[in-house]
């Protein structure tokens, strides 16, 4: 299907075949697929949690306002934005800096532009810390829903959940935030699915703001 035909297919559903399993090798598709997303000075600083096991599930399930499609789905992702991403201790920043140098974007005397330049755009605040993880950690999360729908998958995000609850249950660690859980599995045909929510038009979002 062309990008027209996938923007609109893609749905958040909220029914999952419970019997039918997304076989490791797709899952991992969809992911590479997404990691094609562009991010900030291309740091990526998106990590996920892949659920298959029923009993995680079910504790996810629990802090996230008891969403039966957390547990139905045969996968749930927790998708993760790391707040420290952008530091210079944090091994992939290392990494995207010698990558450049190999692709002859960057050179070695530009280390200290990098650094610095990183720090006055995501270090001079928390919340600067906080809107590098989740706009990126998003930019990647709206990927892997398009990936899994040209993959024949189907998913389904939500914010409702206990954020603080999440992270003491799976042990995440301080820097990361959890902007979404994502839902991935197949639709269950035995449903019936809803029909498409309304959507702001060109002249609604579009806007100006006068003096």
């Amino acid at each position: 299907m062309d990008f027209k035909e996938l923007v609109h297919a893609r749905r958040a559903v909220n029914f999952f075949d419970p019997d039918r399993e997304v076989p490791a090798t797709l899952l991992k598709e969809m992911v590479e697929l997404a990691a094609q997303t562009p991010s900030s000075f291309n740091l990526q600083p998106w990590s996920l949690m892949v659920l298959r096991d029923a009993d995680e599930k079910q504790r996810l399930q629990k802090l996230a306002m008891n969403q039966e499609k957390v547990s139905q789905a045969p996968v749930t992702l927790i998708v993760l934005g790391d707040r420290e991403g952008w530091k210079a201790e944090n091994p992939f920043v290392e990494k995207v800096f010698q990558e450049n140098i190999k692709a002859g974007i960057m050179s070695e005397a530009q280390r200290d532009w990098f650094d610095s330049t990183r720090e006055k755009i995501y270090g001079y605040s928390d919340e600067a810390a906080q809107a590098f993880a989740c706009k990126n950690a998003g930019f990647f999360a709206m990927s892997l829903m398009l990936a899994g729908k040209a993959l024949g998958l189907d998913t389904h995000p939500m914010d409702g959940f206990d954020h603080h609850g999440v992270r003491r249950e799976f042990n995440i660690p301080e820097n990361y935030w959890v902007p979404l859980l994502l839902a991935v599995g197949y639709f269950d045909k035995t449903k019936t699915l809803a029909p498409p929510k309304w959507r702001k038009g060109y002249e609604d979002i579009v806007v100006s703001f006068d003096k």
